[in-house]
């Protein structure tokens, strides 16, 4: 099998190749500067007397940014295996191309991903994300998904970031859960975690079903020999067919971004919000005008919860009681009048000061946290379907909802374009290895133009309907699965040693991710 190789250019082109490094330059240096002048403005209005929060938001900034740099160079060199080992495009190009789309897609993603694997932590230490706790959570987490994907890296393996995330978070609420007993304090979302599980589980074995289906069907409809043919040598493949091949990989490339690239999003903001609250707690973003109407429908929503109170004893904590709730998952008659106080007195909080913006650092954090609690609330109910709300009631806490995830659960562009940058870079640092095992040590024979097709083509497709779903998949384990489906199809035979590495990958990042992030989160509780 014909080895990954570069070609050299030309002394022709090597005005054209300094003038596109110059712009690349440039292009990153707006993009780092947009970044460092947007987040020094939000600072502005933040009042620290030590120097501490900002040194720990450095900190934890830069961590967070290294995971998606390493998810970068770690997952999205599956989306250009195919182009470079069918010559399509050159391994230079195809990683700067990969990346630019990779950077538009992270811009582009909606932070439905982001924020429902947030779902998955103990909704304590997202209450008290500013706390020792909070900080030895999301250092505890990023560290140990980075030590694995590096790991993996190095073995040339193609494990999913995804997948070592979700493992990690998994990992801290076990820990947290053993380090306080039973004292009623949270573990894992076991339900949130099971529908991610199924997203990961299923997602390798539909890539790998319907690339080899996808393959076949192509061969039935369009018989055009060129198609299913191993490269010849080094020359590229016919110009429709390279269209079609660096079309899959723009897709492949556009929809990860959208969708892991959203994982960092919603680190950062745990981080942003946990170190500088005054800045972040709130969505600053939102208008005098949208927060009178957020102030009028919490009053609507709070007198329809009254009609159901049935006249019960006000709570003497009601955050505590709906926090229970959230936790245990099981309705008491606390619950509902707790609800309806926190929300009437949401309302009051946020239209004594007019504006999300004026909300005084001195109260913002318990605005945001008693907006948090009652939007996971109103959610597992809405899951749960109890109480049964009438279709009435039930889109007035609906909208409520909304407007409290609008107020809260909101990402800064500025963020956006510093994950789509670490993304957009790691894609071209460390690609090799991980091009290496998907294009030569999947499948006994060369890939053909028609599996690297097919094979992302449904990756693209994937992941794109996985983004729509606020679901977390794997790149990786989706394409992988495809090249090796489309290889079961051809008939081309796989390599079962590196399809064993694989599945062995695949198996121990879980618990390899789960123990790693469970020791470190133990181990900076008792530092911190």
């Amino acid at each position: 099998m014909p080895e990954l190789s570069y070609p050299q250019p030309g002394a022709a082109s090597g005005k054209g190749r300094n003038f596109g490094l110059f712009i690349f330059l440039a292009l990153l240096a707006g993009g780092i500067v947009y970044c460092a002048v947007h987040l020094l403005d939000d600072l502005q209005s933040v009042r620290e007397s030590s120097v501490l929060p900002y040194l720990l938001l450095g900190v934890a900034l830069l961590i967070a940014l290294g995971f998606e740099f390493v998810n970068g160079f770690h997952d999205t060199a599956n989306a250009v295996a195919t182009v470079i080992y069918t010559h399509s495009l050159t391994p230079n190009l195809a990683v700067v191309w990969s990346g630019a789309w990779n950077f538009l897609g992270v811009l582009t993603s909606s932070g439905a991903v982001a924020f429902g694997i947030l779902q998955l932590l103990p909704v304590e230490l997202i209450l008290q994300v500013g706390s020792s706790a909070g900080f030895a959570m999301v250092f505890a987490l990023l560290i140990a998904a980075i030590i694995w994907n590096l790991g993996t890296w190095y073995f040339g393996l193609p494990s999913s970031s995804s997948h070592t995330l979700i493992g990690s978070i998994i990992g801290v609420g076990l820990m947290n859960q053993m380090l306080h007993g039973a004292n009623g304090t949270s573990g894992v979302d076991w339900n949130q975690a099971l529908g991610v599980g199924k997203s990961l589980l299923f997602s390798p074995l539909i890539g790998f079903l319907l690339a080899g289906l996808l393959l076949l069907i192509l061969k039935a409809l369009v018989r055009v020999p060129a198609l299913y043919a191993e490269p010849q040598g080094k020359e590229p493949p016919p110009f429709w067919i390279r269209c079609l091949l660096i079309l899959t990989c723009t897709g492949v490339s556009f929809a990860h971004g959208s969708n892991d690239g959203q994982k960092g999003m919603g680190l950062i903001m745990l981080i942003l919000i946990g170190t500088v609250p005054t800045a972040y707690a709130l969505n600053k973003a939102v208008t005098t005008e949208q927060t009178q109407n957020f102030i009028a429908v919490a009053q609507q929503t709070s007198a329809m919860l009254a009609r159901h109170t049935q006249g019960a004893a006000p709570s003497a904590n009601p955050r505590a009681d709906v926090e229970q709730f959230v936790r245990t998952r099981q309705l008491t008659p606390a619950t509902l009048p707790a609800l309806q106080q926190l929300t009437a007195q949401i309302g009051q909080q946020v239209g004594s000061y007019g504006s999300m913006a004026a909300v005084p650092q001195s109260v913002v954090d318990n605005v945001r946290n008693n907006m948090y609690v009652t939007s996971e609330a109103i959610r597992l109910m809405q899951k749960a379907n109890q109480p049964q709300f009438s279709a009435e009631d039930a889109k007035v806490i609906g909208n409520f909802r909304k407007q409290i995830d609008g107020a809260t659960k909101f990402i800064p562009t500025w963020v956006k374009v510093a994950v789509a940058i670490a993304l957009g870079l790691g894609t071209m640092v460390g690609w090799k290895r991980i091009v290496v095992t998907v294009g030569e040590k999947i499948g006994k024979q060369h890939l053909t133009y028609g599996q690297g097709a097919a094979a992302e083509v449904v990756a693209m497709v994937t992941i794109g309907a996985a983004d729509v779903y606020g679901l977390p998949v794997s790149t990786t384990h989706v394409l992988s699965s495809g090249v090796a489906g489309t290889m079961a199809a051809n008939g081309s035979g796989l390599q079962w040693g590196t399809v064993r590495s694989l599945l062995l990958a695949w198996v121990l990042t879980l618990p390899a991710s789960i123990g790693l992030a469970a020791g470190l989160y133990w181990l900076f509780r008792t530092v911190f």
